[in-house]
Formats: structure tokens, C-alpha cells, sequence
């Protein structure tokens, strides 16, 4: 197993955001978190890329328990995270904020070959290297939030809402993509609110009400779940 959160409880001062949550993600897998707005899906991926420490439970990433382990470390170690809002540089070149999401790596070689990957994703960014990021399209944006965090050359991508204010045709486009790089042999644990358009992507899922996993099951069961249906699918 690639990834495996065992029953994390993670508190905002007094709040309990996350009450034992535990799920897996595997070599190869697109696994789906989903749930209402402040169920805990954002907190989950924030416990795991170490800038938000768990009160209680274990995380572990290919055999090794990485709790106490440093946000640069977990990057190092192949984990990125694209967080909601993208937190990208707005005054900075969208060149500059690709080059940053490769500041822990060594070897212009090994960055050039990924850029030109990313560039394969992304043609638009190619185009607009020398363009200030506070200045691109909401989806130009997203673009480039994904784009640096696959300089950090992931094993595990994991992903917060990534169609979050994109047109239809975006929506399509961005989710073609998420495929792409998943079949680069990258895995990806996605939160997102278009359940419908996540599940057609994803292999399994989690669902979390309230700091809890509720359900689990493949896409096919997710997808055929009545209560789930009504919930997230419009019936």
C-alpha cells in the first residue's frame, strides 16, 4: 500500500476536525474524497502533507510512519499537494512558480525533462511563462497550481478541489488531464464538490461527513449507492 491513514483524530484548537478517519491509497490508484463543504476532506489532505499534526493515529507512506515528519521531507519523499485556492505567487512569472515547485530537487536535467511534461499538460503555461500568475485566467491558474506541484516529481498527487471555478469545458478538459498524469503512473488522492466527474475518473472513494468516513467502496458502488445518489448526484 502506497498510503494508508489509520484513524487520525486532528483537532483546530478546541474543534475536533477529524474523528478517526482512516483510508488507503495504492500504487496506481485514483481515489475520490468526498463530502459536503467543512466535512474534514481539505484537513485530511493537510494532515498528510505535515502542515496540519494529527492528535492521535498513524500515517504511513510506503512502510515508513511520517506523523512528526517535516512538510519539505514529505515532499521530498513524493507527496504533492495542490491545495484548494492554488496559493500561488501572484506577482511572481508563472516561470518562477513552476522553478519553485522543484526547489528541493537537484538536477537541471532531471527539471528541464519535467517542465517539458508539464508543458505537454499545459500548453497554455508555455505561452505564458514570462506573465505574472495574479494575472492568468482562474483556469490558467489551476493549471499552473497542478503544473508546480509535478515539479516536485510526485508519486502521490494529491489534489483539492481542482475544477473549483472552472467552466464546463474546463471541467471536462482538467479531468481528461488528472487521467493523463495518473497513467504516468502517478497516484492521485482528489478532493472535489463535482462528485459526478470525479467518479468517472476515480477507481475507489471515500466519503466523510463530519470528520468521518461514512462510506467506502469502488466507483461502481459509489456511483450506485442510493443515499449517495440523492446526496451528490442530484438523485
Amino acid at each position: 500500500m502506497l498510503l494508508t491513514i489509520d484513524n487520525i483524530t486532528t483537532y483546530y484548537g478546541k474543534g475536533q476536525a477529524l474523528r478517526g478517519v482512516s483510508l488507503t491509497v495504492d500504487e496506481g490508484e485514483i481515489v475520490a474524497l468526498l463530502g459536503a463543504n467543512g466535512a474534514g476532506k481539505s484537513t485530511t489532505l493537510l494532515t498528510v502533507s505535515g502542515i496540519v499534526r494529527p492528535h492521535e493515529g498513524t500515517i504511513i507512506y510506503r512502510e515508513k510512519v511520517i506523523n512528526k515528519e517535516k512538510s519539505s521531507e514529505i515532499v521530498k519523499m513524493g507527496i504533492a499537494h495542490c491545495p484548494e485556492g492554488r496559493a500561488l505567487f501572484p506577482d511572481m512569472t508563472v516561470q518562477d512558480n513552476l522553478n519553485l515547485g522543484a526547489f528541493l530537487r537537484n538536477g537541471k536535467e532531471g527539471i528541464a525533462e519535467d517542465l517539458e511534461r508539464v508543458y505537454g499538460h499545459f500548453p497554455r503555461l508555455k505561452e505564458r511563462l514570462k506573465q505574472q500568475a495574479g494575472s492568468l485566467s482562474g483556469g490558467e491558474q489551476q493549471m499552473l497550481a497542478i503544473g508546480r506541484a509535478l515539479m516536485s516529481r510526485p508519486v502521490l498527487l494529491m489534489m483539492d478541489e481542482p475544477s473549483f471555478g472552472l467552466s464546463p469545458i474546463l471541467v471536462e478538459e482538467m479531468f481528461e488531464i488528472i487521467k493523463d498524469i495518473n497513467k504516468e503512473g502517478i497516484s492521485v488522492l482528489i478532493v472535489e464538490q463535482n462528485v459526478g466527474a470525479t467518479l468517472e475518473v476515480a477507481d475507489r472513494g471515500y466519503v466523510i461527513e463530519t470528520g468521518r468516513v461514512t462510506f467506502s467502496g469502488t466507483r461502481e458502488e459509489l456511483m450506485n449507492n442510493d443515499d449517495i445518489r440523492k446526496a451528490y448526484l442530484g438523485g
